[in-house]
């Protein structure tokens, strides 16, 4: 009995509470704001995968020459290796057996990949020249994680500006001699995609020495100011 008593008032309270907030009218003077700043920034990484594919009836010897040609990659790609500047890590290394349009094994095939990255354009269009063992797959441009932040923390600043701006010409028109903010949130774009984006490149053998021709292109880089501010008297 006590129990029930004890919920009867609980509920009684939460309701007058409800009751109460209902009431109260809506805050006035209050407006939502939005605004943008955004800068193309030209890309500074390059990402080329490099891959060859190899076939035969037995599975070791497909592995063996896989093996072989991306060894010979590395050992190129290594030597031209710095940190940040041209990155090189392997990649998709598949083995799987072939088959007939009957159903009927007729051998293995593989592949292979080699991924070369980094802000050393030029070098890494050289040495995919000088590999000759893997085959160029596919190429892409972005941003590296640093111009990146500062690109953002460069219209970061624009965006809020902006944003102030924008508040202040809202209260002098609705005539307020003012405002405050009450809240706000700041996020910034995304790349496209989320990872590098790659665009596909004609698989061809490259010549000793050949450089990969480079056109890097920009990427805009914006970041948005949201939120609301009470325009006051």
């Amino acid at each position: 009995m006590k129990r029930v008593l004890v919920n009867a008032l609980v509920a009684a309270s939460c309701g007058m509470a409800g009751v109460a907030q209902a009431d109260q009218p809506p805050p006035a003077g209050v407006v939502n704001l939005t605004a943008t700043a955004s800068v193309e920034v030209t890309k500074d990484l390059m990402s080329v995968t490099l891959s060859t594919t190899r076939d035969g009836p037995d599975a070791n010897a497909v592995q063996t020459a896989l093996k072989q040609a991306l060894d010979a990659a590395l050992a190129e790609a290594r030597r031209a290796a710095r940190p940040g500047l041209v990155e090189v890590q392997t990649g998709n290394f598949s083995l799987y057996p072939r088959y007939t349009n009957k159903g009927v094994m007729a051998g293995w095939q593989g592949s292979a990949e080699l991924l070369v990255e980094g802000r050393d354009m030029p070098a890494i269009a050289q040495l995919v020249g000088r590999i000759s063992s893997l085959t160029v797959q596919r190429v892409g441009y972005g941003l590296s994680r640093e111009l990146r932040e500062r690109s953002e923390a460069e219209v970061t600043g624009q965006a809020i500006a902006r944003y102030r701006a924008k508040a202040a010409d809202y209260a002098k028109h609705f005539g307020y001699t003012g405002y405050t903010i009450r809240e706000v949130s700041v996020t910034a774009s995304e790349p496209p995609g989320g990872p590098i984006p790659m665009m596909r490149a004609k698989t061809m053998a490259m010549q000793e020495d050949a450089a990969l021709p480079i056109e890097a292109g920009k990427a805009p880089v914006s970041v948005t100011v949201g939120g609301t501010v009470q325009m006051t008297k």
